[in-house]
């Protein structure tokens, strides 16, 4: 059963490996991902982590300032065990606390992880300039 709680510095490695650890969405450009940004979402964003009795399974950022969800990742062999809707629904309802009706975000077109989104939901608009998918959720 999925733990969830906010991430602190001592869970930096261990998010990096869940990042690397999926074979969709594959960051193939690090410097896209600034250590600035990750400790902008860490001290003044939604960053929550889940776990298990093993380790941090998956992560999910999201902005408190604009309702976009940033990142949402739970490691392959962790896939499928609710890690990641129990993210989605919890940094969801932060941003539904404090006022947000919308949320949105963007991955990769034609992925499981589309897929995962429509599931719940999420209404599909396009693609951006990136060629990824952007994805809105009224909450």
């Amino acid at each position: 059963m999925p733990r969830l709680r906010p991430s602190t510095r001592a869970d930096l490695s261990r998010i990096h490996a869940v990042r690397h650890g999926t074979s969709e969405n594959r960051l193939t450009d690090p410097m896209l991902v600034t250590d600035a940004e990750v400790a902008w979402y860490m001290d003044e964003a939604i960053f929550l982590v889940s776990e298990d009795d093993e380790d941090v399974q998956g992560f999910v950022c999201a902005n408190h300032q604009t309702g976009y969800v940033w990142a949402l990742f739970v490691i392959e062999a962790a896939q499928g065990r609710g890690h990641g809707t129990a993210l989605l629904e919890a940094a969801l309802a932060h941003l539904r606390k404090i006022g947000h009706r919308q949320a949105f975000l963007t991955t990769g077109a034609d992925t499981r992880a589309a897929e995962f989104y429509q599931a719940r939901g999420w209404r599909l608009m396009g693609k951006n300039l990136n060629g990824e998918a952007v994805f809105v959720l009224a909450i």
